[in-house]
């Protein structure tokens, strides 16, 4: 049976410009469209196009201070806030409507409208901290759609799977001393933005709410595949969410420029989001939404988001990109993924 999937998208997104050198260019974004229209994926979502979200759904994570701070320097014309993350005039409306489209999207399922959601956007969001910009990333869009989740009386528990290559800090950083979500975040260690130790695991309330699989350079699919069923869904299913969001980076795909996971489509990405749905479905009604983080090779891009369109449709994509030449054996994670079964009391029946 086909899902009800929405796909968020504004031409909006292009006219953040972060510059001719920048890897996290508008072109992403084109490459995407072209093969969801050029494959007929395009025609079978419910495409529409979000507004921007209020300053008060912004609040939700990010205080004033930096609010103004990103508003003020897009109506200058743009400005780079570090050396890696770029506003540009058209930055406040493109980051305004990247985090519009994710609340929408979780709010479209949370109401029955839709089964699920891909939310085209950018610039991406997960390294944005409440209080700072970085890593590309302006406002924290997938945090934001899983507070206003939480405070619309939507969910009671928020599960987020982070599979871009790099630590969602700013997720993380939201949500560290919170029981309410569970953030769960593979990515390449150690790598940009530094953080994602596996000892960062919550505080407070939030002490185990928080899961960092660190990965080695060069660890690919079958690495990824036993975090995913040893540690992800176990973890997951523990925690019972009423809701599940997933930012999701193509930057693991094997042959992106600024990484080294060695992640295919076909056995990489289709399993972890086939697995995300399939939780969901077990879990909480099937209330999934993807969010696109980073990813700068763009057919990595192009067909990875159609296998993630296909997938939430409910069909079975292929993957014309075919398989990573080389990665690590998958012994060479099992010490990481037996320590985090026993750090987060998984029992060996699940890990």
């Amino acid at each position: 049976m086909t899902a009800l999937t929405g796909l968020a998208f504004s031409t909006t997104f292009l006219d953040h410009d972060t510059g001719p050198l920048h890897p996290e260019q508008p072109d992403r974004l084109r490459a995407i469209v072209r093969q969801l229209e050029r494959s007929g994926v395009w025609q079978a979502l419910r495409v529409w196009e979000p507004a921007a979200c209020s300053l008060e759904t912004l609040r939700l994570v990010h205080p004033e201070q930096h609010i103004q701070r990103i508003e003020r320097l897009a109506q200058q014309g743009g400005g780079w806030i570090d050396a890696d993350t770029h506003v540009s005039a058209g930055s406040w409306d493109a980051a305004l409507r990247a985090v519009g489209a994710c609340v929408e999207a979780v709010q479209r399922v949370a109401e029955g409208s839709l089964d699920n959601a891909y939310c085209l956007v950018r610039p991406p969001g997960h390294h944005a901290t409440p209080v700072r910009a970085m890593g590309f990333c302006l406002f924290s869009n997938v945090a934001i759609a899983a507070e206003w989740l939480l405070k619309a009386g939507h969910a009671r528990r928020v599960a987020i799977l982070d599979y871009d290559v790099h630590h969602g800090n700013g997720t993380q950083d939201v949500f560290f001393d919170r029981d309410d979500v569970l953030y769960i975040s593979t990515h390449q260690y150690p790598f940009y933005p530094g953080s994602g130790h596996w000892s960062e695991t919550g505080s407070g309330a939030g002490a185990g709410y928080t899961v960092n699989v660190p990965l080695p350079h060069g660890a690919g699919d079958a690495a990824f595949q036993a975090a995913r069923s040893r540690l992800v869904e176990p973890l997951v299913r523990r925690f019972c969410p009423d809701f599940l969001l997933v930012s999701l980076g193509f930057d693991a795909f094997y042959a992106d420029p600024l990484a080294s996971l060695r992640l295919s489509i076909g056995s990489g990405f289709m399993p972890l989001i086939a697995s995300a749905k399939a939780l969901a479905d077990e879990l909480c009604g099937g209330k999934l939404v993807v969010a696109l983080e980073g990813g700068y090779h763009l057919d990595a891009l192009a067909y990875g988001s159609e296998a993630v369109c296909q997938v939430l449709l409910g069909g079975t994509p292929e993957d014309p990109l075919g398989p990573p030449p080389s990665e690590i054996e998958p012994v060479a994670v099992e010490g990481v993924i037996q320590a985090l079964a026993q750090q987060h009391q998984l029992s060996p029946s699940t890990s």
